[in-house]
């Protein structure tokens, strides 16, 4: 199907999966950062809609990326997503309910001219926003540490862990560094978007979400390095055999989770990245370069991701309660024929759904200004 043997394949999924999921914050990420940020930055009716209208007409466009994504984990990796929907199944259903205030709240809002009415809308829309941005945090938090499954020897899965025991410390500081990340991307797009008072608050606003996004993403690598043990494989079958995840053997130690960093020394690039990102975003936006802040701020959240996944690599979806039961990028994928089936309809069609992405952005860039909407009244 394909030139690449399997154990080639299960890598280009896993590069191919983080792409989705930094397309997805990257671009879906503003769309919350500015919602978190509608009832602080707007002071009256007008400056609300001015904020709305930033991200109006391409939330929904940007939201596939979160679906293509659930798609491609469902198919590339299954039994992550057998195991991820039924543990993680309270917090998905907390992210679901949260993401339909977005619709209703972009549709309903200005329906009716009643100030409680919009602002009722006003703080679902923050909700919709913020919501989501933390679990994704706790969630990856969570990953660190080991999620409370196994499998017995007919391969079903069992989780036995609750909802409530996954908002730990760790995760809860995993989901600030999330929460301010977007938060910070959401500021600097509304300076790109935005002028005059509305854009000046969101510079401030932008300084704010990345100084505690660099202190906790800080404050999570130390955590990481010295209070959480990683998780490392000792042996395992031929990666291009295996499916079976008992066929290996794991063990966990302290600062597992960095050996990487020694391994490929490359990777380091990656948290380099994110404090970088963060830096050069908020300086170009101090001197109201805000696209090259943007541009910066979408690095930064690349970085932090990346940091994420090479720190855990080759480990997906770790086991507390039975390390040989984790899940990687070697024993939990679909079949060779998938595989290969889904490289070429993925290098196919994702190059057209990023022209055809950039060709939105480019016929709706542009400034949003109060006389804008003034002018637009019954269409903004």
């Amino acid at each position: 199907m394909t030139f690449f043997d399997y154990e080639t394949l299960k890598l280009i999924w896993w590069l191919f999966i983080g792409v989705l999921l930094i397309g997805f914050a990257v671009t879906d990420g503003f769309d919350m950062g500015v919602t978190v940020w509608l009832p602080f930055l707007g002071k009256s009716d007008e400056e609300r809609r001015v904020i709305i209208n930033t991200v109006g007409p391409t939330w929904e466009g940007n939201q596939t990326w979160l679906i293509t994504a659930a798609g491609a984990i469902f198919a590339a990796w299954p039994l992550v997503y057998a195991a991820a929907f039924s543990g993680l199944y309270f917090a998905l259903l907390l992210v679901l309910f949260a993401l339909f205030f977005r619709p209703v709240g972009f549709d309903f809002r200005s329906k009716l001219p009643n100030p409680h009415w919009r602002n009722g809308w006003d703080w679902a829309l923050f909700t919709g926003g913020a919501v989501p941005a933390l679990v994704f945090g706790v969630a990856f938090g969570n990953l660190f540490i080991g999620l409370p499954f196994h499998y017995d020897d007919t391969l079903r899965s069992f989780y036995t862990g609750s909802f409530w025991a996954l908002l730990n410390p760790f995760a809860l500081l995993c989901g600030v560094v999330s929460l301010t990340m977007l938060m910070m991307h959401g500021a600097v797009y509304l300076q790109l978007r935005t002028e005059g008072t509305i854009q000046k608050r969101a510079q401030k606003a932008a300084f704010f979400a990345g100084l505690v996004c660099a202190v906790s993403f800080t404050l999570a690598g130390v955590w990481i390095a010295y209070g959480i043990d990683g998780y490392h494989i000792t042996s395992m079958q031929d990666v291009n055999v295996a499916l079976n995840p008992l066929t290996k053997t794991v063990e966990k130690s302290a600062g597992a989770w960095l050996s990487n960093y020694h391994t490929y020394p490359w990777m380091i690039l990656a948290p380099i990245a994110g404090f970088a990102g963060i830096s050069l975003a908020l300086l170009s936006a101090r001197f109201q370069n805000e696209r090259t802040a943007f541009v910066f701020s979408s690095i930064a959240i690349a970085g932090i991701i990346l940091t994420a996944g090479f720190s855990m690599f080759p480990f997906i979806m770790p086991s507390s309660t039975d390390p040989v039961s984790s899940l990687t990028i070697w024993d939990g994928v679909s079949s060779k024929k998938t595989l290969g089936i889904m490289f070429i309809v993925t290098i196919i069609f994702l190059p057209l759904i990023m022209l055809y992405t950039s060709w939105v952005y480019r016929v709706m860039r542009g400034k949003v200004s109060v006389q804008s909407i003034k002018d637009n009244t019954h269409t903004a």
